[in-house]
């Protein structure tokens, strides 16, 4: 009766207590979700800026580029003033941030819209990344997870330097490579990638190379990743206790090692979304891949700010999103084990 008596009495105080502890973890990862995402829009802002400061330190403007032989510095200067190149950097910035809210990308220096410019090579390139990183990350988990199985053997070696080897070579090298031994000497891909009526790949087997050549760098890259988050679970308390538990191998690895490597899994998995993004841009261009790539690189050469910046915003804000999506998978897991 007395223990019925104390239970009945301490209850109702333990529940809140528990309550309180939830909402004060919660209100801990909405905070840090929310710093971490300010920090991120901050650091993008401060790209922008980088990019209209450089391209206004690059020899030539939008005008010249565009310059028509023959010209006279009258005509120069007539279309600088069109373009607004006769105003400052920083004012041209920020009436192109202010414009950024509404989907407003601006115009580029040959006079169209840079969203009607980004409609169809963005969705190619989302395509192209987004199963790339979908390809990295079940590589990535699988090799690792194999290699974390047989910690020291001939098997955990041999994807250990593979991996480190993979990662070593640069997209355009691996490109290059795809290309002789899948196009040139077997015939079974095409060399060059050839866009339908609507501006996408005509087959989806002309994604296959592209996405090989971003697919096996970072799968190097992640799995030696996913490798080292689950050596450093695998002398952890729990951990062993499972052992000692006689549970097998597979069911210790993905029931106990796998969910605490998560967070560094997730973080390593994220930054490669940005390494994808810049790979693109070489993959596309040897590919002739429709995608932003080959609009990043003619923007470039004409010296057109607003379409470089938009494509910017654009891979940037994708970016941005994964690394998030990290930072709120890392501060969740850590916030359940506290």
């Amino acid at each position: 009766m007395a223990a019925l008596s104390q239970t009945a009495k301490t209850g109702p105080v333990a529940a809140p207590a528990t309550g309180a502890a939830t909402a004060t973890r919660a209100a801990r990862l909405a905070l840090a979700v929310a710093g971490t995402a300010g920090r991120r829009i901050l650091m993008l802002l401060a790209l922008l800026a980088l990019v209209f400061a450089a391209v206004e330190v690059l020899p030539g403007d939008a005008a010249t580029a565009s310059a028509e032989r023959g010209e006279s510095a009258t005509d120069l200067a007539e279309r600088r003033r069109l373009l607004g190149l006769d105003r400052p950097v920083w004012e041209r910035f920020a009436d192109w941030m202010a414009a950024l809210p509404t989907g407003d990308l601006g115009t580029s220096a040959r006079g169209q819209k840079v969203t009607e410019l980004l409609a169809d090579p963005l969705p190619n390139t989302l395509t192209l990344a987004l199963t790339a990183f979908a390809l990295t990350v079940i590589c990535s988990l699988l090799l690792g997870c194999w290699a974390a199985a047989r910690p020291g053997r001939p098997t955990d070696r041999l994807i250990s330097h593979t991996s480190t080897a993979a990662f070593a070579v640069p997209e355009f090298v691996v490109s290059a490579a795809l290309l002789v031994v899948l196009s040139l000497w077997t015939g079974w891909l095409p060399a060059v990638t050839v866009t339908g009526g609507d501006g996408r790949p005509a087959t989806w087997t002309m994604l296959i190379m592209p996405v090989l050549a971003l697919v096996i760098p970072q799968t190097g890259w992640n799995t030696r990743v996913v490798r080292g988050a689950l050596a450093d679970q695998a002398h952890a308390p729990h951990v062993e206790a499972a052992h000692l538990d006689g549970l097998p191998l597979s069911q210790v690895l993905l029931r106990h090692q796998l969910p605490g490597a998560v967070p560094a899994i997730a973080t390593g998995l994220a930054t490669s979304t940005g390494m994808l993004f810049g790979g693109a841009v070489v993959v596309e261009t040897l590919f002739n891949y429709p995608g932003i790539g080959s609009v990043l690189a003619g923007a470039v050469a004409a010296r057109d700010t607003p379409l470089i910046a938009g494509v910017v915003i654009c891979a940037g804000a994708v970016i941005s999103l994964v690394l998030l999506a990290a930072d709120l998978i890392r501060h969740a897991t850590l916030g359940a084990r506290a």
